[in-house]
């Protein structure tokens, strides 16, 4: 009974430990947020070190409650240090993960904020951690994202740069007015407001292809403009073509029949050339 008691009062005074620990980092890590933000750091860099700060005094607090219970720290500590190799292998994805971590702090590729493609995923940069970096679609998900998988894949950053390019491809019909068509995606994308006006928005042909001739238009706006000058010259520039009558061709598959007669008895025969 008294070793129950004993234990058990080591046990109850471990979870203490731990979760008044765990308070405790969290100010900390709230109070180091502060003083970074007021030295105005930047996000990316402070990202990574209130998650390694936090990630660190942690593990000081569960090795506390440990020694509490009475666990030789000392041991614990040669213990890991013996197993090391296996941890290393165990985890080196993780250690990978840390290391590239440290290199996008170091390179910085792209900042808190910045509209970013990793990969084949795309959306706002959240936040960096000693393990992954988050990201935020435009639909709202939350993409998390190795930061070794990160290091390894194209990352194109829109924001580098206060403006972005958009190239819309039109086709037209080969008997439609060619000049008339460029004329009216031209008015279309002046007209907008939020296109920039130098440099000027410009059409020109960029294809004839099988069933139609190909027109690129191509508009400067500024990044947080690109949607939505994007899906209003689709709309725009369809409603402009319906009302003049230009039309946007489709494949089309023509069939050929030809008919060969070799005397009074012989049947018609028929073929099919697409």
């Amino acid at each position: 009974m008294a070793l129950v008691a004993k234990y058990g009062l080591r046990l109850l005074f471990s979870f203490f430990i731990f979760f008044v620990g765990k308070w405790v980092v969290g100010r900390i890590c709230l109070i180091l947020e502060s003083v970074i933000r007021r030295a105005k750091i930047d996000e990316l860099i402070a990202s990574f070190i209130i998650n390694a700060a936090k990630t660190i005094l942690l593990i000081v607090v569960i090795v506390a409650a440990l020694a509490n219970l009475g666990i030789e720290t000392t041991s614990f500590v040669a213990m890991l240090g013996a197993i090391g190799l296996g941890i290393g292998m165990a985890f080196k994805d993780s250690f990978g993960n840390i290391g590239a971590g440290i290199l996008i702090v170091f390179f910085r590729p792209f900042k808190i904020g910045d509209s970013v493609d990793i990969g084949s995923y795309a959306g706002v940069a959240k936040e960096l951690n000693l393990f992954s970096t988050c990201i935020i679609t435009a639909d709202g998900r939350t993409i998390i994202i190795p930061n070794q998988q990160v290091m390894n894949s194209k990352i194109i950053n829109y924001s580098l740069t206060p403006t972005r390019r958009i190239d819309l491809l039109f086709s037209v019909d080969y008997k439609d007015d060619l000049r008339l068509a460029k004329d009216i995606i031209l008015k279309v994308a002046n007209s907008h407001e939020l296109a920039i006006k130098d440099p000027a928005p410009s059409v020109s042909v960029s294809a004839l292809g099988a069933h139609s001739v190909d027109l690129i238009v191509k508009i400067w706006v500024l990044n947080d403009n690109y949607s939505t000058v994007y899906s209003a010259m689709l709309e725009n520039v369809k409603s402009e073509f319906d009302r003049v009558g230009i039309s946007i061709p489709y494949p089309q598959v023509v069939n050929h029949h030809i008919y060969e007669q070799k005397d009074e008895n012989d049947k018609l025969q028929t073929s099919d050339i697409i």
